[in-house]
């Protein structure tokens, strides 16, 4: 099953299309994670945004690439959401590699930071990230700051 990602300005996303994105994000992060926090965090306008759709045209994987300044002084990658019946299909490892490959795009050459969920090191360490700093609690989940030296690592 094959997954189509396309990445756009908030500005050029539809309503429709935030609606569906911030709808998957909730339901991901704060239903299942049962996370009580804010996900419109004032970063979403500033973000490039990958929308993953699967053949029948359903949304089933987010990701927001937040440009160098809005967070950290690196591009980051974030906000990376698979839909729960979408699950072991190899959405997510899709959705990481062509975040990364947008990444390089826009910001050539520089390195990329992600604060993962812990038990996901290993898969991010897969695409070159490197853990940076201390494990830290973020709404109750532990996460990891990780850097890969530049997002083609």
């Amino acid at each position: 099953m094959a997954l189509t990602v396309t990445w756009q300005d908030f500005a050029a996303l539809s309503a429709a299309e935030i609606y569906r994105v911030l709808m998957l994000r909730q339901q991901v992060f704060v239903v299942e994670q049962l996370c009580a926090y804010l996900d419109a965090d004032g970063l979403d306008e500033a973000a490039i945004h990958g929308l993953g759709w699967d053949q029948d045209g359903g949304l089933v994987a987010v990701a927001r690439i937040l440009p160098p300044g809005s967070r950290f002084d690196m591009p980051s990658i974030g906000r990376i959401a698979v839909a729960r019946h979408a699950r072991g299909l190899g959405y997510g490892r899709t959705l990481v590699g062509l975040a990364l490959a947008e990444t390089e795009r826009r910001y050539p050459d520089r390195p990329v930071r992600i604060d993962a969920q812990a038990h996901l090191e290993q898969f991010y360490a897969s695409f070159g990230f490197v853990r940076s700093g201390h494990p830290f609690d973020e709404d109750g989940i532990p996460h990891v700051g990780m850097i890969s030296q530049s997002s083609s690592a």
